[in-house]
């Protein structure tokens, strides 16, 4: 496949704006807010989660700027504080987002827009 290739916000090269790459750094720096995210497949952990959410973070041992995060729902932080898509989608979940919500956020599109953006690339 011959694609060009995208700098992003860091301008790393092979970056796509607003989406940092996971690699092992990240998955390090970002394992507890993971683990936790991946505690809510549980519906238990999610009420937990709901009836305290700083204390619940501080379970799992979330960094400040991660907690903050977490409280003020910023999911593109959160993916630069270590947060896996996948991981974060099961908290967006809870804030009744899914996955097209976070690409329209990681793109500055609207959910309309990366929709059909993810439809054209569909039909090219």
């Amino acid at each position: 496949m011959n694609q060009a290739v995208a700098t992003g916000a860091t301008g790393a090269k092979g970056e796509i704006f607003g989406t940092p790459i996971f690699g092992p750094a990240a998955a390090q720096k970002g394992y507890a807010l993971n683990k936790m995210c991946f505690s809510f497949n549980d519906a238990a952990n999610r009420a937990d989660f709901v009836k305290d959410e700083a204390g619940y973070c501080a379970r799992y041992g979330l960094t400040a700027e991660q907690t903050d995060a977490i409280l003020k729902r910023d999911l593109l932080r959160l993916l630069a504080h270590g947060g896996n898509a996948y991981y974060l989608a099961k908290f967006a979940g809870i804030l009744g987002l899914n996955m097209q919500d976070i690409g329209a956020l990681q793109t500055g599109m609207t959910v309309e827009q990366f929709k059909a953006k993810l439809l054209a690339a569909r039909d090219n």
